[in-house]
């Protein structure tokens, strides 16, 4: 058994969208951007720049809403809403040190780095966590060393092992769709990206590409031997 199969994991879409309009290309806003990716597939976005006034901040993310509301997707605020938006969100993404909110959000989600802070995510009931960083990566090239595949799969069994089932798992940082199969193989409910969908000179393409990898994916763990110490997702 997957130690990410949780009844909340199976509500949650496999790709989360991160923004960061600083990377868009040249003549490309942020709007026009995740309008292309949710043409894509993307159901799932969380909305950071934590850098906007609040009102502007409340305005994009009625934007953002209005976007993915037509096709069922999830939006997340990165972080603390702006007063009066947090009622309409279905979900709040929190930094590794912020504290989780007295009023709790539909879904709930928290950006990790080791098995400890999976523990802790699991802990507080979060309903999924992001787990980085998991390749080299231009957003964050600071950020490390990556965990690659195998270090994933271990942060996984090594938190499946003090407590299960753990929140659903996304594979952050580095990902894209030569990888992405990696580490859905290794553990992951889904993947995240940011960097690869902000700088896409075609978000669509790109989320249509991640979203093949990770239906390939599936379609690969479908058909492999299930061993007993497998914690590859089997569903």
């Amino acid at each position: 058994m997957n130690p990410t199969d949780s009844s909340s994991a199976r509500l949650l879409p496999r790709l989360l969208v991160l923004t960061d309009r600083t990377m868009l290309p040249a003549g490309r806003d942020l709007i026009s951007a995740l309008r292309a990716a949710v043409d894509g597939g993307a159901r799932a976005v969380v909305l950071r720049e934590r850098d906007l006034p609040t009102p502007c901040r409340a305005r994009l993310a009625d934007q953002v809403q209005a976007l993915l509301s037509p096709v069922g997707g999830i939006l997340f605020l990165a972080s603390a809403a702006p007063p009066g938006v947090t009622s309409s969100l279905a979900g709040l993404h929190l930094r590794s040190t912020d504290p989780v909110p007295a009023t709790r959000p539909a879904l709930l989600g928290l950006s990790t780095h080791s098995a400890e802070q999976v523990l802790h995510a699991a802990a507080a009931g979060c309903d999924y966590v992001t787990l980085s960083p998991v390749a080299p990566t231009h957003s964050k090239p600071g950020y490390g060393p990556s965990l690659g595949a195998g270090g994933f799969g271990s942060v996984l069994a090594q938190a499946g092992r003090v407590r299960g089932p753990l929140p659903a798992v996304f594979a952050l940082g580095g990902v894209d769709e030569h990888n992405a199969a990696e580490f859905l193989d290794a553990g992951a409910h889904g993947v995240a990206v940011m960097g690869s969908v902000m700088r896409s000179p075609d978000p669509g393409q790109t989320v249509a590409a991640l979203l093949a990898s990770v239906r390939a994916a599936d379609a690969h763990l479908r058909h492999k031997p299930i061993l007993h110490h497998n914690t590859r997702r089997t569903s």
